[in-house]
């Protein structure tokens, strides 16, 4: 039995502090029996990560440590969870202990876990760190302060030596200010605007290293690094920071759904409700936009969704042992990444840090209220990440459509990324992982059938809701059905022609255009458009009828594909084991029912509905590639797909 819901102060949700407190506590209890004899090393079951189990036993310490961070925090005095990863501090930091922690020169995981401790004992200092032995205090600072001078990873990993050295330094241990100085420059260098960083930039002309990482890390740990830091952290620090996180979360809001899903789109998305991370800091650290009862309702609606469908704690008791897998709601292993080992999931501790705030914060105290899209359609340009956003009111889907980021350098060859190539993303639906590229994707196909790859493309314009990219089709050399076939086999990859794409969103419907340029010989290529894959525990229904595919769950969540221009050739593909939302797949799809002319534009509607859509818009197009898509109320929007120079 959990805690009573409350449909007066909460009434999107019902959910309260005690659900949260709840839900934190059955976190932290499913993992004792998986603890060394004195909790240094938490091993998790399931496969370890390229680290290695040392280093995943120390990832289920850190990462779940952080949660009793948030925890203690606010005057929270059970002394039993204080002196139970204290026990851990002290084993874990014993050079002789069988329960050493690797050190940071050891394992390089173990600098981003360092993070997490340091974090976790700052916000628990008055009941664990100020409760510790004198030797114990000295082999902690010892073990954190190897992170000095150490190379990192040109990425938001530079985050996680700011913040050792910045507790270090409030604890009187040894710090470096070349280390935060040059840390704090470097990642300036990656602020691009509107609140959002790119994840690194090297390789890159343009910066599209852009998903949750700008969220649950380029913008949480700053001010957490401001906060650990005292009056070393200036005013001006303070100002710039909150400013961006205020930018961001004015556009990042819209990426959670009324129903608790996040956009689903990106890498480590097994952290599920870490992405909560930014909405928190905003309300910590006075930097939202959001309102204290909306931002309760966006967080207490995403750890609600996620313990509903398996990927999060329960509170209510129904599932006290459940453990956050490998996965989005159940194990997944095709979401992993290499560095994901058992303990990985519990970055997801990011999502409690709302527990800082004390009791009577307005955040816990005021009455819920709505999100933007419970309220109207919401539309929204995110010309950083080079994303248009469309959420409808009428079914609480959110869609992405994505013409600015791959995390790919600039002039190296790739295959796909499920998590950051595909034409669109969505709360509700999610890519198709470990096959080849079909879901989302523009493709042409080469005489085998097999679609050619997208990464890296190059963005070309956004404005209102329209976004254009450009990239070269290539294909695996594996994939290449004869090697003396036009064009040679080189290094990786054999290239085809330019596809110069675009999508124009409004609500529910996506206008996905093509133009196809490039040399006479080669080919023939045929041209196909992916939509959604729709998933579910078992198989959507599907329907093709002439040039329109659909397929629908019995919740009424409706993915469909209507060839407008030049795509006659409708049809549903199916897979299975390959989705997060479920163990069934299907993609509807269009293509051309020839051969690919260069220089024309082909066109299909890409529609993602939780109600139908009775009308779509129709496209014309002009000799010299100008395209005019007219809506069913008379609106219209142009646009000029270029040759490439």
């Amino acid at each position: 039995m959990g805690p009573l819901e409350d449909r007066v102060r909460s009434p999107y949700t019902g959910w309260t502090r005690a659900h949260w407190e709840a839900a934190a506590d059955r976190t932290l209890a499913a993992v004792r029996p998986y603890a060394s004899p004195r909790h240094a090393l938490i091993d998790l079951p399931g496969p370890p990560s390229v680290s290695g189990r040392h280093s995943d036993g120390l990832e289920g310490f850190a990462r779940t440590f952080l949660a009793a961070g948030f925890r203690l925090s606010s005057g929270y005095a059970d002394g039993t969870l204080a002196e139970w990863y204290a026990e851990g501090l002290a084993a874990g930091t014993d050079p002789g202990s069988p329960e050493r922690w690797p050190r940071v020169t050891e394992i390089n995981q173990a600098k981003v876990e360092a993070a997490s401790i340091a974090l976790a004992l700052h916000e628990s200092r008055h009941v664990i760190w100020d409760a510790l032995d004198d030797a114990v205090r000295e082999r902690v600072v010892t073990w954190l302060s190897e992170v000095i001078g150490q190379p990192y990873p040109a990425c938001n990993w530079l985050w996680f030596q700011n913040v050792v050295e910045a507790f270090l330094r409030s604890v009187g241990g040894p710090w470096s200010t070349e280390d935060i100085e040059s840390n704090i420059s470097t990642m300036d260098g990656w602020y691009i605007g509107d609140g959002w960083y790119t994840d690194g930039y090297a390789g890159r002309d343009t910066a599209r290293n852009f998903d949750w990482y700008a969220g649950w890390a380029m913008n949480f740990y700053p001010l957490w690094y401001c906060r650990m830091s005292g009056d070393h952290a200036g005013p001006e620090l303070w100002t710039r920071y909150r400013e961006r996180l205020h930018s961001y979360l004015d556009g990042a809001q819209h990426l959670y759904a009324p129903d608790g899903a996040p956009l689903h789109q990106g890498r480590s998305l097994t952290y599920r409700h870490a992405a909560l991370a930014p909405v928190w800091a905003g309300a910590i650290f006075d930097a939202s936009p959001l309102p204290a009862g909306r931002t309760r309702r966006l967080a207490s609606g995403m750890l609600r969704h996620f313990a509903e469908r398996g990927g999060g704690p329960s509170p209510d008791g129904s599932a006290p042992d459940r453990l956050e897998s490998i996965g989005w709601y159940g194990p997944l292993e095709a979401i992993r990444q290499p560095y994901s080992g058992p303990g990985s999931p519990y970055w997801s501790s990011k999502g409690f840090a709302g527990l800082v705030l004390p009791p009577e914060h307005p955040v816990w105290t005021d009455v819920e209220q709505p999100l933007e899209v419970e309220e109207r359609d919401v539309a929204r340009t995110l010309a950083v990440p080079g994303w248009l956003v469309s959420a409808t009111r009428a079914d609480g889907v959110i869609r992405v459509a994505n013409h600015g980021t791959d995390h790919a350098a600039d002039k190296t060859l790739s295959t796909d990324d499920p998590g950051y190539s595909r034409y669109a993303y969505s709360t509700h639906a999610g890519p198709e992982y470990a096959c080849r590229p079909v879901d989302n994707h523009i493709a042409l196909l080469d005489a085998g059938g097999y679609p050619a790859h997208r990464r890296p493309l190059s963005p070309v314009s956004i404005e209102g809701r329209v976004a254009i990219s450009r990239h070269r089709a290539h294909w695996p050399v594996g994939e290449l059905p004869d090697e003396e076939t036009w064009p040679p086999r080189q290094p990786a990859f054999w290239t085809g022609p330019c596809l110069t794409t675009a999508s124009v969103l409004r609500g529910a419907v996506e206008v996905r255009l093509a133009r196809v340029d490039g040399a006479a010989h080669g080919g023939p290529w045929t041209l196909r458009i992916g939509g959604y894959a729709l998933a579910d525990a078992e198989p959507p229904e599907t329907e093709t009828d002439g040039a329109t595919a659909s397929a629908r769950r019995p919740d009424g969540l409706t993915s469909t594909v209507v060839g407008l221009v030049g795509l006659p050739a409708a049809r549903v593909l199916e897979r299975s084991g390959t989705n997060a939302y479920g163990a069934h797949s299907a993609i509807p799809v269009a293509q051309s029912g020839a051969a690919v002319r260069f220089g024309e534009v082909y066109a299909a509607a890409v529609v993602l509905t939780g109600v139908p859509v009775t009308e779509l818009p129709t496209v014309t197009v002009a000799p010299d590639a100008t395209a005019v898509v007219r809506w069913p109320d008379g609106e219209e929007d142009h646009l000029w797909l270029s040759p490439p120079e």
